[in-house]
């Protein structure tokens, strides 16, 4: 096995998807507000984390991934690895002293940003390149070596002056990625590919901090991932499997990973194993113009969000990171006929045939002849004097019931609702003519702020019943 360069041909097909394993790899790297003093910037890095395996014994966490998928190779296939993780530099800051030397602070204020120490995240990647022939029995293992790394940036002030500067420093980290595969029983030459990733790195934590995840960090590999791609051949779809490999789909071991097919759909020859599930051929919405780094990102709520921070939220996000100062420019640049693309977009149409019902307005929707709801009809009902019958009496408001919503399970909550008294606040009637009974439970210290704004629990008649003593 080696670990040259890959062919131009793989090259281009990896390229193609590491936009999406750049969001796995960046997945809440920095958090709205993307401020270092956050507090939900203070535990950092959640997916894929593999920590040292001396460390590992002490925690939750894991020092390796495996990887179990099928392939069907063709004559004289290659399988091409591309292993990536970030790889934590834990960054302080200094300023200058009269006497030409540094002392470090807690934080450097500039004109445009506030400096912080921080932990940033270099991309590293692990590539090798093995004839498929290779991995048969034992298979082949790649062990590979990241240094420990210090450097300095100098800190300008706005007339180019040095007033201070960043230090970073990294740890060294190892690890192994292991390569294996299995011929099935069958009709057809299919392949079961082992892949493992391990952090070997030979570090131990300090006597007394034994469960300090901050100081295991720096020699972690954190949001590892795999892309993986077939010279000749195909992988098979491990979400949607044909008929015939459903039972050995599901008998493949991933631990901490999940592979799906990359790429554009209708090819199968490349998989992204990734510590976050996804589905195949995932890809990123072309309405998204940059990465907000934030798990979980909603583009337009999270860009409107940024966009109204104050100028001194501005400045700290700016000085924490230089992925967060990008987000903070992306905001504040994002012109409105861009903004308005991120509300929604349409990714299919379908034909529909026969005569509309209706007619076109000014922007071509058709509004039907007559409205889906006649406001005049509300005429007809009083939330506050309207009756339902439970249990063969009326209720209204002021009605005390007793709370039996496990019926329909909507909501977690109704696991501490069960059996609780409460008072009908009002009687409600939705479009679909079905009735809802709006109610404070009885207890709640909240129920005066609940019936001020109008903020009831909502329950159908036949998720209630009367109390044995309905005063």
């Amino acid at each position: 096995m080696t670990a040259p360069a890959f062919a131009p041909e793989t090259e281009e097909r990896l390229a193609l998807a590491r936009q999406v394993a750049d969001a796995v790899l960046f997945e809440g790297y920095v958090l709205y507000p993307y401020r270092a003093s956050a507090a939900k910037n203070r535990l950092r890095w959640q997916f894929g984390v593999l920590v040292p395996p001396a460390w590992g014994a002490e925690c939750e966490e894991h020092d390796f991934q495996h990887t179990e998928c099928l392939m069907e190779p063709r004559a004289e296939a290659s399988l091409s690895v591309e292993v990536r993780f970030l790889h934590a530099r834990r960054r302080t800051v200094q300023r200058a002293l009269p006497d030409g030397g540094f002392e470090t602070v807690p934080e450097l204020h500039l004109d445009d940003r506030v400096l912080v120490p921080w932990d940033e995240g270099a991309e590293e990647r692990v590539e090798l390149v093995a004839p498929v022939t290779q991995l048969s029995g034992d298979g082949v293992e790649f062990p590979f070596r990241k240094p420990a790394v210090e450097d300095t940036e100098p800190v300008l002030d706005a007339t180019g002056r040095t007033v201070g500067r960043l230090v970073r420093r990294s740890a060294e980290v190892t690890g192994v990625v292991r390569l294996s595969a299995s011929e099935l029983d069958g009709p057809y030459r299919v392949l079961r590919l082992t892949a493992v990733v391990e952090n070997t790195t030979p570090w131990t934590p300090p006597e007394g901090h034994a469960a300090d995840r901050d100081a295991a960090l720096p020699h972690s590999l954190v949001a590892t991932h795999l892309l993986m791609a077939l010279s000749n051949g195909s992988f098979l779809s491990m979400t949607d499997p044909p008929e015939w490999a459903k039972g050995a789909v599901a008998a493949c071991r991933n631990l901490h990973t999940w592979p799906v097919l990359a790429g554009e759909p209708g090819r199968a020859d490349l998989v992204l194993s990734s510590p976050i599930i996804l589905e195949d051929h995932p890809a990123i919405a072309p309405e998204s113009l940059g990465a907000l780094y934030d798990a979980t990102e909603i583009d337009e709520i999270l860009a409107l969000r940024t966009a109204a921070l104050t100028d001194a939220e501005k400045r700290e996000a700016r000085g924490t990171d230089a992925r967060a100062a990008a987000v903070i420019d992306l905001a504040d640049s994002m012109p409105a006929e861009v903004l308005e693309r991120l509300h929604g977009a349409v990714r299919g149409l379908r034909e529909i045939t026969g005569e509309p019902d209706g007619f076109p307005d000014e922007f071509g929707v058709t509004r039907p002849d007559t409205p889906w709801w006649d406001p005049a009809s509300d005429a007809g009902f009083d939330p506050e004097q309207d009756r339902v019958m439970v249990d063969g009496r009326p209720v209204g408001k002021g009605s005390r019931v007793e709370l039996r919503p496990g019926l329909r399970h909507t909501d977690a909550q109704d696991l501490f609702l069960q059996g609780r008294t409460a008072t009908v606040e009002a009687v409600l009637h939705d479009v679909d003519g079905a009735v809802h009974l709006a109610v404070t439970v009885d207890g709640d210290p909240g129920a005066d702020i609940r019936r001020e704004q109008g903020r009831y629990l909502y329950f159908q008649p036949d998720e209630v019943v009367m109390p044995e003593d309905p005063r």
